[in-house]
């Protein structure tokens, strides 16, 4: 990946943190009814590989026509008892590495992989269509999604709006809470780096700087973080040197639904970030800035997600992989606090 400027000095360290930080890190699992679930129609609509967000209207469109429904809500949306007819619930823990300072990184045994996302019903030809909780929510529908794709499925989609949007446009709700599929799929692993990053490859892109043109970091975390608190349990605090800040739900409005077009784009530009950059996402475990990978990739952006994140960076050795700390001044503590309730 050829990678462009931010200004950096590299050197960093530390040492495991306790995953319990980290948010929804202790979901629990809701029972499974599998029996509930409906019988899977065939012949779903087939996607482009470039849609990665659909609006409400389509993604009924597609559920109507059998894709798989999965529901990434957090264990709160689970304890409500309530989800769209036909949804399997999954969490973005099941899919990832279950200890700090990896917990963000994806499982590396294919197989295991694969049959987990065949038990919830993920099948190689037939969309997948994600839902979460937008305000409430963490992004858990967009690391599911920019995962799906990492590991070979092309057609998996986020809805904007998310499970309120979908209850809008009349979905119908069932108290059938379901962890597995009724009827298996068949998806076997076929992983591409075309959208992640590791660690040494953002260290090492940084520093050839001076040789890239047009690379962004964004740091998509609270300002507090950026700064250099730690809320969820880093070994150090700070920032990725060169990396801007921009909070991933300054991208949504207080419904949830994802801002236009035009004015994702003017606050890209507002960070210098132009159409040709090549985007570096991170947050604490890959979460949130799986949610804004998959958002800046539908909108045509070359974007990866460094899934390790802080938790991963601040474990290794200062010197190395340093951090960047500056004073919160007169800053809000949260960008968009409506959006945090």
């Amino acid at each position: 990946m050829a990678l462009s400027g931010v200004a950096v000095g590299l050197f960093f360290a530390a040492t495991p943190i306790n995953q319990t930080h980290l948010p929804n890190a202790d979901l629990a699992s809701p029972p499974s009814v599998a029996d509930s679930l409906p019988a899977v129609s065939p012949a779903p609509r087939v996607l482009t590989q470039g849609n990665w967000v659909v609006a409400p209207t389509e993604a009924q469109a597609l559920i109507e026509q059998g894709a798989t429904l999965l529901d990434a809500r957090n264990h709160k949306g689970w304890n409500r008892g309530r989800t769209l007819q036909g949804a399997i619930f999954v969490t973005w823990q099941q899919f990832s590495q279950p200890d700090m300072p990896n917990q963000g990184k994806l499982l590396e045994d294919d197989v295991v992989l694969s049959q987990k996302l065949q038990e919830v019903g993920v099948s190689n030809d037939r969309p997948v269509v994600v839902i979460a909780d937008p305000v409430q929510g963490w992004g858990e529908d967009g690391r599911i999604v920019w995962m799906l794709r990492t590991l070979g499925h092309q057609q998996s989609v986020l809805v904007n709006g998310g499970y309120q949007a979908l209850v809008a446009a009349g979905m119908p709700v069932s108290r059938q809470i379901a962890t597995a599929s009724a009827t298996p799929g068949d998806f076997v692993v076929n992983r591409t780096n075309e959208w992640q990053i590791e660690r040494d490859e953002l260290r090492s892109a940084l520093q050839k700087q001076n040789q890239a043109k047009n690379m962004a970091v964004i740091d998509v975390r609270e300002q507090r973080e950026y700064h250099g608190q730690t809320p969820y349990g880093e070994q150090r605090g700070g920032h990725v040197p060169g990396a801007i800040h921009l909070y991933y739900k300054d991208l949504l409005d207080r419904e949830g639904q994802l801002l236009s077009r035009g004015a994702i784009l003017a606050k890209l530009a507002e960070h210098g970030i132009t159409s040709d950059a090549e985007i570096v996402t991170y947050c604490t475990a890959g979460i949130r800035s799986g949610w804004v990978t998959s958002v800046l990739t539908d909108l045509g952006f070359r974007a990866k997600n460094y899934a390790g994140s802080m938790g991963e960076w601040a474990s290794a050795d200062a010197e190395q992989y340093p951090l960047v700390t500056e004073p919160l001044v007169t800053e809000p503590l949260l960008t968009n606090p409506l959006l945090n309730q």
